[in-house]
Formats: structure tokens, sequence, C-alpha cells
């Protein structure tokens, strides 16, 4: 028979163990998931000049939306870091040469943009092994860097980027363009991220998307209206747009 001492030993040592476990699951997601964390491996995030802003643009090419902010980029003479995906490469390789034609630095968002985190060792190989293909076969120049889909990773899955010689990057401010916020709501996000960057005497590493993982086509002209007004208001505050690889 177990005393009622005993019982309540047992009851809160289970319960510290499930704190524990719950402890440490919240910290390996927070590594997985958290865009700043570095505690799976070191990834890019931005520079120490506040007045240095990365404008970069995840799931691309899309023949809705890329060619129209290339349009828009260059009446202000910005470049963008663009992270495309292999399997629009193929399908939309003008749009990408014309990206690269324009002075923009493109990267590596894997061939499928799978949960990368969950798949097995050969499969992130061979997934960010066949965008830099796709994009390589397509330009004629070598690709430097790569942003895990959803920014999510585990140790493997970097070390895995660092053997094919890309270096991750990750974002500190987003426009969370993929919900059905509007260009007004996008731009709330941005102004509250670049306030943040800008009181710890960062750059800004911008978060947007010209496409969707999903299909070719979709409507990204909420993120375009969104981008106009930062290069707007870029230009009145003095601030450089940079492409990431100025901070590695």
């Amino acid at each position: 028979m177990i005393s009622s001492r005993t019982a309540a030993e047992l009851v809160l040592g289970a319960t510290s163990a499930a704190a524990s476990a719950a402890a440490a699951a919240y910290v390996v997601a927070t590594a997985a998931l958290r865009p700043e964390s570095q505690l799976f491996g070191r990834t890019l995030i931005a520079g120490n000049d506040p007045n240095e802003m990365a404008l970069t643009y995840d799931d691309g090419p899309n023949d809705a939306a890329t060619l129209e902010l290339l349009e828009l980029l260059a009446r202000h003479n910005a470049r963008a870091t663009f992270f495309m995906i292999g399997r629009f490469v193929r399908q939309r390789p003008a749009i990408v040469r014309a990206v690269h034609a324009a002075g923009h630095l493109l990267a590596n968002h894997t061939m499928t943009h799978p949960w990368l985190p969950t798949k097995s060792a050969r499969v992130v190989r061979e997934e960010l092994r066949s965008c830099n293909e796709a994009l390589e076969d397509t330009i004629g120049a070598p690709i430097r860097y790569v942003r895990f889909p959803h920014g999510a990773r585990r140790p493997a899955v970097i070390q895995i980027a660092r053997e094919l010689n890309l270096t991750p990057v990750q974002w500190n401010v987003m426009g969370n363009d993929w919900e059905p916020i509007g260009a007004d709501g996008i731009t709330t996000h941005l102004e509250a991220g670049l306030q943040r960057a800008r009181s710890r005497n960062l750059g800004a590493n911008i978060l947007l998307h010209d496409g969707f993982d999903k299909q070719m086509g979709y409507d990204r002209a909420d993120t375009i209206e969104a981008t106009r007004r930062l290069l707007e208001r870029f230009t009145r505050e003095g601030c450089r747009t940079v492409t990431v690889d100025a901070w590695n």
C-alpha cells in the first residue's frame, strides 16, 4: 500500500518531469522556428547599421507579381534578394533571368517548399541541391544563400546547407503578407518590425512574398503596394537598400 506522502511525492515527481519535458520541447520549437535563434547553428540575420534595409521576397518567381515588382524596384534604384522555389524557376526561367539581369540577388528556397525539419537528410539535400541546380542552370551563376521554408530547421538542415556552400538566411522584420490583411495591414506589421530592429541598432531583413508556394499566378498586389510605401519611406529617411550578401 502506498502512503499518502509517497503518492504525493510520485505526483510531484511526475509533474516535475512533465514540466521539464515541456520546457525542453519549448526550447527545441523555439530553436527550430524562431527566426533569430542561433541555437541550431548560425544563420544570417542583419547587419549593425540601422539605415540598411534588405528587401527579401520568397516563393517566386511568379508571373502575376515578380516583373511588376522589378519595375517598382528599378524606379527607386533599389536592389532586393529573391528566394526562389526551384519548380517555379523551371516553369518561368525568363522571369528568373530578368531578376538576375536587373542586378538583384537570387537565392535558394528549396525545390518544392517542404517542411524540412521532418524530412530525412537525403530529402533535405535533394531539395537544396535541385533548387541550386535549377537556378544555376538558368542564370549561369553560383547560388550561395538559402532560406528554409517557414524558416524551419534542425541542426542537420543547417549542416547540409553548409556542405552545399549555402549560407542560411532568416529575417527580423515580417510583413505577414500571407494573411488577408491588405496593404495597410502589411504596412503596419512592417513598421512595427522596423521600429524593433532600429531599437536594437540593427539593419532590417524584411520578409515579404512575390509568390505562393502552392500555385503560380498568385495575386500579390498588396505586397507590391506595401513595397511601394516602404521604398518611399526609405527615400524620405535616407535609408539604403542592400542585398543580404552585404552582411555576410
